[in-house]
């Protein structure tokens, strides 16, 4: 069992990927890139943003988000999105959890969020900003579930 496990739902950026890919690599967590990818794994800037750490990272495509869900019953899944209030320190996060992060340009969709209201979490961030890069999304939540579980990397 991986300590976390960090979900793409259907990214865009094939940079962003890349860098998300590589704190995977750096951090042991496993990888999921979930519904169809705004690019192909064999670009370019993916394979750049993600550097040498190909060959270290734990990475699967799933088709879709339920399919990861069913295949993984007794984990707990935890929505990333600026439309809730609840804070993504607010939560105890367990070994094995997997932290869901939808696409850069319109988030999880609304139909994920209201089926998962209880575990929907956010980075605080200024009123008049609309959102965080999704990689630096991704590093916050990696980092205090690797803190609240003081893995020793």
């Amino acid at each position: 069992m991986n300590s976390i496990n960090i979900v793409l739902y259907e990214p865009e950026i094939p940079q962003n990927t890349g860098n998300i890919a590589r704190l995977c690599a750096c951090c042991g967590a496993k990888l999921y890139l979930v519904g169809r990818l705004g690019f192909s794994l064999s670009d370019k800037f993916l394979k750049r943003a993600g550097l040498d750490y190909w060959d270290k990272l734990d990475i699967e495509q799933i088709n879709t988000l339920d399919e990861l869900i069913n295949n993984n019953r007794d984990s707990n899944f935890y929505y990333f999105t600026t439309k809730t209030n609840k804070k993504y320190t607010e939560y105890r996060y367990k070994k094995g959890d997997f932290f869901v992060f939808g696409p850069e340009t319109r988030g999880i969709p609304e139909e994920i969020l209201n089926q998962n209201k209880e575990t929907c979490a956010t980075i605080p961030m200024k009123k008049e900003t609309r959102s965080l890069n999704l990689s630096n999304s991704v590093a916050i939540a990696a980092y205090e579930a690797i803190r609240q579980l003081n893995i020793n990397l």
